[in-house]
């Protein structure tokens, strides 16, 4: 099994998460702008983005269906993926935040202020704005963000959410949040994004 990932990606982050908690040996390809710009990977990924999962024959793109696919194939019936229509269900609104809310929030500003993206700021901190204090709201009330047990949600939404400082977006008064992001950095298998200076 190969990954292309570059290390600083928190999409290539959350496929390496379930990856080492399923105890999966599997090959880190670093995929920089370079790689991606060669049209030998365009073949595995046309839109030439990361992350990238090659498992024999099968090749998926996209860090929530990557995540769906290990679950699935490697963990089915698991806590990870519920087979329960409404647990199901939860785990894939969260997996919609991740893509949505939280990518166009907290990981816009992040890469914004970090790399100098051409996003718009303003708009990034308006949406993690509005969204962080319902996650908080949230998981005030719950152990984890769905169905009441891990899964591939709080994986999924756990990078960008505990790099928001990166983006100048303070997690201080979230309390709730600060308290989840312990409970996956304390799972087995964990590993951290390397760190990156925060803004001024």
């Amino acid at each position: 099994m190969i990954l292309y990932h570059t290390p600083l990606s928190g999409h290539g982050h959350r496929v390496c998460l379930l990856l080492n908690m399923l105890e999966i040996a599997y090959e880190r390809r670093a995929a920089d702008a370079a790689l991606r710009a060669d049209p030998a990977f365009a073949e595995l990924n046309p839109w030439r983005q990361i992350p990238v999962l090659v498992d024999g024959d099968v090749v998926i793109y996209d860090s929530n269906a990557i995540l769906v696919y290990l679950a699935r194939r490697y963990a089915p019936g698991s806590h990870w993926l519920p087979d329960d229509p409404l647990a199901a269900a939860q785990v894939q609104q969260w997996l919609g935040h991740a893509a949505g809310e939280i990518r166009y929030g907290v990981a816009s500003a992040r890469i914004i202020r970090q790399f100098d993206h051409p996003e718009i700021y303003e708009s990034a901190v308006l949406i993690a704005g509005r969204f962080l204090p319902q996650m908080e709201r949230h998981l005030a009330a719950h152990t984890w963000l769905a169905n009441g047990e891990l899964s591939i949600a709080d994986l999924a939404c756990y990078a960008y959410v505990a790099c928001a400082p990166e983006g100048g977006v303070s997690l201080q008064a979230f309390p709730a949040i600060q308290r989840w992001l312990r409970q996956v950095e304390a799972l087995p298998g964990f590993e951290g994004l390397p760190p990156l200076p925060l803004p001024e």
